[in-house]
């Protein structure tokens, strides 16, 4: 229940920050984005809005809470972008958008500082041993506001076939406790730098734009092989739902970021422009100079896609 009243609590505050902004002006462009893209999307939207001379607005949000500001508080941006492809096919597809465009990839890595514990210590070898160890405090984000927070479990659960240790995955669930749950995996980069926490699990592009150091976990847990899907799938983890009364399931996949624009977007046009430069040769560029990984071929999934989308991915 406290997930659930502290996601209602962000919801509402959010919702509140944006009615108090009033309606957008004509040449807005206003974007939801996943906390872990804050930053290359917001070098994109620069880039875009310098280009095109219009205002623009992005609101960072954990991808599961974003999803659920068109769900349950009907806000509806004009570009939503997620850190998870399967929030869209899971909650938003067929109701709130018909379509969506896989754009990038990451991958799960445990994030420290010089002034993390055994910090002269950990490696990808031993990195589950030294979390266990008295006195580490390790941080994670919210599974049910966040697919980071969900990845970590996934990860965690990996890690126990992986490493044929029994009850692994208890063990460093209970290494990162509840007390150091934040929303989302950009909350915890402070505290890490704060040293209030050890370890985080972070992205990959995250501890690389924070100037973090970072254990880079075994390819076959670490979420990062676009060819591992059947592996990682082993792994599946329960969040809450459409509703508080029901949950969703959410099975090991390689991390890939998706967009869309939604059903009823105030600037459509304007928006299939933005997502089509994003999609673009200059838009992977920006992208990754802010340190996402582009995909080189963006995968579009479902009907009604703009035809200026459809013809930057596709062709003419």
């Amino acid at each position: 229940m406290p997930h659930r009243h502290a996601r209602f609590l962000s919801l509402t505050l959010l919702a509140l920050a944006l009615a108090c902004g009033g309606p957008a002006p004509d040449n807005t462009l206003v974007v939801f984005s996943a906390g872990s893209l804050a930053s290359p999307m917001r070098a994109a939207l620069d880039t875009f809005a310098a280009r095109e001379h219009v205002r623009v607005e992005q609101q960072n949000t954990g991808s599961l809470e974003a999803a659920r500001m068109l769900i349950e508080l009907h806000k509806i941006p004009d570009v939503i972008a997620l850190a998870d492809y399967q929030v869209f096919a899971n909650l938003l597809m067929p109701k709130y958008v018909s379509w969506y465009a896989d754009f990038a990839h990451n991958r799960m890595v445990l994030a420290y500082t010089g002034k993390s514990r055994f910090a002269s210590e950990i490696t990808t070898q031993n990195w589950w041993q030294v979390l266990q160890r008295p006195g580490v405090q390790v941080g994670r984000s919210d599974p049910n506001l966040d697919p980071n927070g969900y990845r970590t479990l996934i990860v965690m659960q990996l890690a126990e076939r992986y490493y044929k240790q029994p009850g692994l995955y208890n063990r460093l669930l209970a290494a990162a406790p509840p007390r150091n749950v934040r929303p989302k995996e950009v909350d915890l980069v402070g505290i890490l730098q704060a040293g209030e926490l050890d370890y985080i699990w972070s992205y990959e592009s995250l501890a690389q734009a924070a100037s973090l150091s970072y254990v880079q976990l075994a390819p076959e847990i670490d979420l990062g092989n676009l060819a591992d899907t059947a592996s990682y799938a082993q792994a599946v983890v329960r969040v809450a739902g459409r509703t508080p009364r029901d949950t969703l399931s959410f099975e090991g996949q390689p991390i890939v970021y998706a967009l869309s624009i939604p059903t009823g977007a105030p600037h459509a046009a304007r928006a299939a422009k933005f997502v089509a430069f994003l999609l673009s040769a200059d838009g992977k560029r920006v992208l990754r100079t802010a340190r996402l990984d582009a995909l080189e071929q963006p995968v579009l999934v479902g009907t009604d896609i703009p035809a200026a989308v459809s013809a930057v991915v596709r062709g003419p």
